[in-house]
């Protein structure tokens, strides 16, 4: 590792810790040269997932865009900002897990609506309507059939 103060590289660790959740960990180094401490972090390098939009253009993955349609989903409902990150690390894991160089915003958004069905009546149907982009009040009772079927199943009727 090169020293940031005279450029050499040699340096020593001096400390080892787990960082970030356990997700890095946090190097104290100490150059050999002239004594000068800095730190280092090492994380797991991952491969770039690329999102393919309705419109067929492609971008950059992103947790905190995933994070930002469910707060604007969530706005006054009784969901901590803990649960709204919770529920985009299980979206942007389950991505992750495919093993896939490119998504479809599609397949992201089941996933989102999957979470939120759990999470929050209100907040999934406010993303549905958006997501899904109700033509007409029919595909909104689509949308609230599915919602009222789901609480059946879940009470065992």
């Amino acid at each position: 590792m090169e020293c940031p103060n005279c450029h050499q590289n040699s340096s020593r660790v001096i400390d080892s810790r787990p960082s970030d959740e356990n997700r890095a960990i946090r190097r104290r180094r100490e150059c050999e040269n002239c004594g000068f401490r800095f730190t280092t972090f090492e994380r797991i390098e991952q491969a770039p997932l690329l999102v393919i939009k309705n419109d067929g253009t492609r971008e950059a993955f992103s947790r905190d865009k995933i994070l930002h349609g469910v707060v604007m989903a969530a706005q006054k409902r009784p969901i901590s900002s803990y649960q709204l990150g919770t529920l985009a690390d299980h979206v942007a894991n389950a991505v992750r897990k495919q093993g896939v160089s490119e998504i479809s915003s599609k397949e992201i958004g089941e996933l989102v609506m999957k979470e939120l069905a759990n999470l929050d009546d209100v907040a999934y149907i406010r993303f549905a309507s958006i997501y899904r982009q109700f033509k007409d009040v029919s595909g909104f009772m689509d949308a609230m059939e599915d919602m009222i079927k789901k609480h059946n199943n879940d009470k065992g009727n």
